[in-house]
């Protein structure tokens, strides 16, 4: 016997299998407004990622620029010694670098941040030599020479390095006819450390067998700043060239600051301690940024 057909019962499974139809339609038009919404977000991040980087280039080469300037007009800085040389140097090194850059297609993020930090520093170092060799009087910086943004960097290299840079920032005083002395000594001995403490020779005679080595047998500082830059995927001689010169120029600040190259040794004004401490703590930094 046929089976009698029930219009209400088929327009009901008509409408059940419609629903159904449109539940996917929308969870699937759900799906796709999600996925185009987190498309967007990350566009959006990045553009204003790219705009800020490009900000901060422009910023850094505008500041180069005018250091350069103001660095040419000063007659101590027309009297050629280590310190002046190695200022020289490093600006000449950072444009090599520079240029480099510039023609890579697509930058790595670390290979981002490395090289706009490698602005910074030569940015630093041409201010701060502004700021040692002229002996005009300056606005002080509205700031502590005792805050510091690099602590947590540093004690998570070791607690001795923490402590060092505490003892280094204590010492800076405008009024302690030995604040320099005891600055340098101390910040001298971090850099060291964190060479020693992140690129022990084993390690890096591990990965490259024939480096440069000193007459004692270690390896040399070049080849450490190699080994850090290996790890962190840049082959670039240029590069390995610039931190080579950064810590280079740093330590014949050093030199400067302690033999009272320009005035009195150990005796410089709040405005040039700040410098000197903002160009040493900068460069721990970029120099931990690239041995982490």
């Amino acid at each position: 016997m046929a089976k009698k057909f029930n219009a209400s019962q088929f327009k009901s499974q008509m409408r059940q299998a419609q629903n159904k139809v449109n539940q996917e339609v929308r969870k699937l038009n759900n799906e796709i407004n999600k996925y185009n919404r987190e498309v967007k977000s990350a566009v959006n991040k990045y553009n204003q990622e790219v705009r800020r980087y490009n900000s901060q280039v422009r910023q850094n080469r505008a500041r180069i620029e005018r250091e350069l300037r103001k660095l040419s007009s000063q007659p101590a800085f027309r009297v050629t010694t280590t310190y002046t040389t190695s200022v020289r140097t490093l600006n000449t090194t950072y444009g090599q670098v520079a240029s480099y850059y510039d023609t890579l297609d697509y930058p790595s993020e670390f290979e981002d941040r490395f090289y706009s930090d490698i602005e910074q520093e030569n940015a630093n170092s041409l201010e701060t030599a502004n700021a040692i060799v002229n002996d005009a009087p300056s606005e002080a910086p509205a700031a502590s020479l005792q805050d510091s943004i690099i602590i947590e960097q540093l004690a998570h290299i070791s607690i001795d390095l923490d402590n060092r840079w505490r003892g280094a920032l204590f010492s800076l005083n405008p009024s302690n006819p030995d604040a320099t002395r005891h600055f340098c000594t101390s910040a001298r001995e971090i850099f060291t450390e964190i060479f020693n403490a992140k690129a022990p020779d084993e390690l890096v005679f591990s990965k490259y067998p024939n480096c440069e080595k000193t007459p004692n047998g270690n390896a040399t500082r070049r080849s450490k700043i190699n080994y850090f830059l290996g790890k962190k995927g840049i082959s670039n001689p240029n590069a390995e060239n610039f931190v080579e010169e950064d810590i280079t120029n740093i330590l014949e600040l050093f030199h400067v600051l302690s033999d009272g190259t320009h005035g009195e040794a150990g005796r410089y004004s709040f405005d040039k301690l700040y410098a000197v401490k903002k160009r040493v703590e900068d460069g721990l930094i970029f120099l931990c940024n690239i041995a982490s």
